[in-house]
């Protein structure tokens, strides 16, 4: 038996460019944000990267706390909806926050700046964004067919966005001038990009409603976890841990990125 569509072809397409809006961030952040904060405002690479560490630390806690807020929602646009579409109004803030450290400031003020804006950025709005943005793709259809389509579209439009802001941003900087106030002026061009996009991935679908997402489950009231118990259910399953693997692989991955620009300037004696 086929099962029953949900969504036409623009659904799709409009859900799949949020991750233009994510990567807006992501790319521009992982990319660029070390050789902004080294060269432009003379903070220590050292230092900035222990900072965020730090701040990895926090985003693990926020990831569950914003998950379980998601859990917990009800509203008229949905669950989810309503943490993607605000989330990225933070999201757009904190980004140019990032990238608007005042020259001015003693060196503590800057670090502390740059702490909190990054933090706010990445371990409370990119994250609620973020969270909602995928757990749209289970609440706005039950087709498994769509739902592999839209994780397509979605990465179709993070590469290429990705691609982009690397291959645009180093010239773009020096277009604007090139100095501290440059990344910013880029900053706040990307973040009205992203802000607009995210707008339209959202309004572009719609979630099911809740009685229909539960139609045809079996309920279990009876098995129910603490969050110690479903941490140690988490460790002893072998595909969770291969996630994770993975996920630490794809950190290192987005860290080796932020040197790149380094080695292209001082080794290959061309940063673009």
């Amino acid at each position: 038996m086929e099962e029953k569509k949900y969504l036409k072809w623009y659904n799709k397409i409009g859900y799949g460019s949020g991750d233009i809006a994510g990567n807006v961030v992501y790319a521009f952040l992982t990319s660029f944000m070390m050789v902004y904060l080294t060269d432009s405002v003379g903070l220590a690479a050292g230092v900035v990267g222990t900072l965020i560490a730090v701040s990895k630390l926090f985003d693990g806690f926020t990831d569950i706390f914003f998950g379980s807020m998601i859990d917990k929602t009800h509203s008229k646009m949905g669950k989810a909806k309503p943490w993607m579409l605000y989330g990225y109004i933070g999201c757009a803030i904190t980004l140019v926050g990032c990238f608007a450290v005042p020259v001015s400031l003693g060196t503590t003020a800057k670090y502390a700046w740059f702490f909190i804006s990054y933090t706010l950025l990445n371990g409370v709005f990119y994250t609620a964004n973020n969270i909602a943005y995928s757990a749209l793709t289970s609440l706005i259809t039950k087709n498994s067919k769509e739902r592999v389509q839209m994780g397509s579209y979605r990465f179709i439009f993070a590469f290429s966005t990705s691609l982009l802001i690397q291959a645009i941003t180093v010239g773009f900087v020096d277009k604007c001038g090139g100095d501290a106030a440059a990344w910013r002026t880029v900053a706040i061009i990307y973040a009205i990009i992203g802000l607009v996009v995210n707008t339209i991935s959202a309004l572009s679908v719609k979630e099911l409603p809740e009685e229909e997402l539960n139609e045809g489950e079996v309920k279990n009231d009876n098995e129910k976890y603490g969050m110690v118990q479903a941490f140690k259910l988490l460790v002893k399953n072998k595909y969770y841990m291969m996630i994770c693997g993975t996920y630490i692989l794809q950190q290192l991955y987005g860290a080796m990125i932020g040197a790149g620009i380094y080695y292209m300037t001082w080794v290959l004696k061309n940063k673009n």
